[in-house]
């Protein structure tokens, strides 16, 4: 549809059958869990476009909340996870197409565990968990389409007006174990370190017995997770 669109354009699935994520692992998403997918022509180049992910992560985790109240308990797990008491409550996943190094239109896919989740996770990664599941509450995805819209806007346009500096504040205070020591996995290769942040591209920092390293894609686990 991105060929044919004329601006940003939000796309919702009530029903959703072949979904997946990072990867290309298999995303299980059963009638009222939420699938919808940002369709837009970002400016400037692919790095631009990646960091558009912290946009999204802080568009759901701020979308939940107001629909749920402040004590909802959800962080965000670098890159793309949003967690609800520690579990994997919602994934992002960016796609685009172009060539030459520009980007003609970039899918920004965000999945949320509104009533139910998997019954088996990933090894070694965060247990999945639903909305509904911990905290009793019922969202309805249209719901929280309307307010995810608007968070986004609000979002983007600050990074827009004000780069991503703003963006990588507001990501660090909602982010899940800063400070705590974490492993990226990418591919054969495994890296444990104290979580000391993200920087200006949004890679993620550790400090570990090699130093301070920034590692710009990864799997992240945790310790007892």
């Amino acid at each position: 549809m991105a060929p044919a669109l004329s601006g940003p354009t939000w796309i919702m699935a009530r029903r959703q059958t072949a979904g997946r994520g990072r990867r290309g692992r298999a995303w299980t998403d059963p009638p009222g869990n939420f699938a919808a997918t940002l369709v837009l022509r970002p400016e400037g180049g692919p790095a631009d476009a990646a960091r558009l992910s912290f946009v999204a992560a802080l568009a759901v985790h701020d979308a939940l909340r107001q629909l749920c109240g402040p004590q909802l308990n959800v962080a965000l797990k670098w890159p793309n996870d949003v967690l609800l008491n520690g579990g994997k409550l919602s994934g992002i996943l960016l796609e685009s197409i172009g060539s030459g190094g520009a980007i003609q239109a970039l899918a920004i896919g965000i999945g949320v565990n509104l009533i139910a989740a998997p019954d088996i996770a990933e090894a070694g990664a965060v247990r999945p968990v639903s909305l509904q599941g911990e905290t009793g509450l019922l969202v309805a995805p249209g719901d929280l389409l309307d307010a995810l819209a608007a968070a986004f806007d609000q979002w983007h346009r600050q990074m827009r007006d004000f780069g991503f500096a703003p963006i990588r504040t507001a990501w660090l205070a909602r982010a899940a174990r800063l400070g705590e020591t974490i492993t990226a996995r990418t591919g054969a290769v495994e890296t444990t370190g104290r979580f000391e942040g993200i920087d200006e591209t949004g890679a993620l920092i550790l400090t570990g017995p090699r130093g301070r390293q920034a590692i710009p894609a990864a799997d992240i686990y945790f310790s007892g997770a």
